[in-house]
């Protein structure tokens, strides 16, 4: 079983998605006691295909829809199935969005899984909308080029991370259009592919070198293959310009998820997963200075506590053979707590904050909660 992520519509609500393994996997949906995480309910096996962590999130008409594999399923709070629907590619979908008016937006991506490893070029991205209701398919459209990373969205546009650029696609209520934007960020020998974006003050941030994830064994640390330097990369949505700032310096860099931004302290966090390297910088509307960096073998999502000014990364320590949960300041870098989650492998999938001081921990091998005192 792999623990991918959870949601928390209320204190009182907490549904984690779970799924098997190759190329005939299938997910479902537990309930489980937000405190002891002692499992409440079970959803029934959700069809679903070539494994790839795939996405959960609560429609704000209340029900829970997941796409894993290739497949999207609507659930009510009970767990039970209201529709499912299989997606036109056989590929994994690697999650999806959800738009203001409640459209879902997927994609397929076609590149190297354990156990597949696949040569670029890679074979083109579709995104796909679905209505939420029924989960009819309402509009497709195809990229030029493949895309890795998971969707982002602001408002009614999507961004795409291509393997050589960054691409702007618009609903417009009826179909995705594809924009004249278009923010080539793949520039240097030895680079690689970038991983999710994150949308905060007028731009989109992304780590590249985000090829060889697939060859992750319970760590990203010294699988990465790219002879060019890690970089936290920038891009002004207003203009398309776009900055590359190395995040060590070093080669056999890799990464598989964002980097975090506090816009209000003008403050992003990036990382290193094969050099094992975190760092803060300082940002304005120009450019970047560094603030801080670690040693720290961090390799899943981060999160952010804003009125504080703390944020939580993890650090896999290989020698003992377990995953800690790092608290930071985000200005200063300054370690501030630190235990551990008992999980023998390194995170790289999608934390959660709670609504008691707490928040959830997931590393495909175990849940955990962590709690302040």
């Amino acid at each position: 079983m792999v623990v991918t992520m959870v949601v928390m519509p209320s204190p009182d609500d907490l549904f984690v998605l779970c799924h098997t393994g190759g190329d005939d996997a299938v997910s479902w949906v537990e309930q489980v006691h937000p405190e002891t995480l002692e499992t409440l309910a079970t959803s029934d096996k959700l069809p679903g295909g070539r494994a790839w962590p795939g996405g959960i999130a609560v429609h704000p008409k209340g029900d829970l829809y997941v796409v894993f594999g290739n497949h999207a399923h609507r659930l009510n709070r009970q767990l039970q199935t209201v529709v499912s629907r299989e997606l036109p590619r056989l590929r994994p979908y690697n999650s999806f969005v959800l738009l203001p008016d409640g459209h879902l937006v997927t994609k397929d991506f076609s590149g190297s899984r354990p156990g597949n490893e696949v040569a670029e070029p890679f074979d083109s991205t579709e995104l796909v909308v679905l209505e939420p209701d029924n989960l009819r398919i309402v509009s497709t459209l195809e990229l030029p080029e493949a895309s890795i990373a998971r969707l982002s969205a602001d408002d009614d546009d999507v961004y795409v991370i291509g393997t050589t650029a960054l691409w702007r696609v618009r609903w417009t209520g009826s179909a995705l259009e594809q924009e004249a934007f278009r923010a080539q960020y793949r520039n240097l020998e030895g680079q690689t592919f970038g991983w999710d974006a994150v949308i905060a003050d007028g731009c989109a941030w992304f780590l590249d070198n985000g090829e060889s994830t697939h060859k992750f064994a319970g760590t990203l640390r010294g699988v990465g293959t790219a002879t060019a330097p890690l970089h936290l990369v920038r891009v002004w949505l207003d203009s398309g310009r776009v900055l590359l700032t190395d995040i060590c310096g070093e080669p056999g860099g890799v990464v598989a998820n964002p980097p975090l931004v506090d816009a209000q302290r003008k403050v992003v966090v990036g990382f290193d997963s094969g050099n094992g390297v975190l760092a803060g910088f300082r940002y304005d509307d120009e450019s970047l200075t560094p603030l801080w960096s670690h040693p720290q073998n961090h390799g899943s999502h981060m999160l952010l506590y804003p009125e504080s000014g703390e944020f939580v990364s993890a650090h896999h320590d290989a020698e003992r053979g377990v995953e800690q949960v790092v608290v930071r300041d985000v200005v200063t870098g300054r370690e501030k707590a630190r235990v551990d989650t008992g999980s023998p492998i390194q995170s790289v999938v999608f934390p959660a904050c709670g609504m008691r001081r707490d928040f959830y921990w997931c590393s495909m091998l175990s849940l955990n909660r962590v709690s302040v005192q």
